[in-house]
């Protein structure tokens, strides 16, 4: 898997970094998300939240098998994070959404890092 290097994936990260700076780490993902989503908007990328992803099994259509954190400017799944650490299961979490979406591009944000450059992982399929 490669890096992301899109435009919209560094403006992320750099949106990202600016709420990790005034926040720091420890609070709940429920608190990071509506931030990064305001600093998004102030840098006017187009991107969804709580994006509903359905998941067929057997010919059954799950309307609300799962849900991606974000899906920015149609191309970028992002996943966020407050944890000690990222796992593996996290990765895998990441990589279904983007299956989900068809997009080739994810960004996995761990907001409980000490420095949020330490909490950034990208995936490209």
């Amino acid at each position: 898997m490669a890096l992301v290097t899109t435009d919209s994936a560094s403006v992320v990260i750099g949106c990202a970094i600016k709420v990790h700076r005034k926040l720091g780490p420890g609070l709940f993902e429920s608190v990071y998300e509506p931030c990064l989503a305001h600093e998004m908007q102030l840098v006017e990328l187009q991107f969804d939240r709580q994006v509903p992803l359905p998941l067929t099994y057997d010919g059954i259509v799950f309307d609300r098998g799962f849900r991606a954190d974000f899906v920015v400017e149609n191309e970028l799944v992002v996943e966020l994070k407050s944890v000690e650490r990222l796992m593996p299961v996290h990765q895998a979490q990441l990589l279904t959404y983007m299956k989900l979406t068809g997009l080739r591009k994810g960004l996995l944000l761990n907001f409980n890092a000490a420095l949020m450059k330490h909490g950034i992982r990208s995936v490209v399929l």
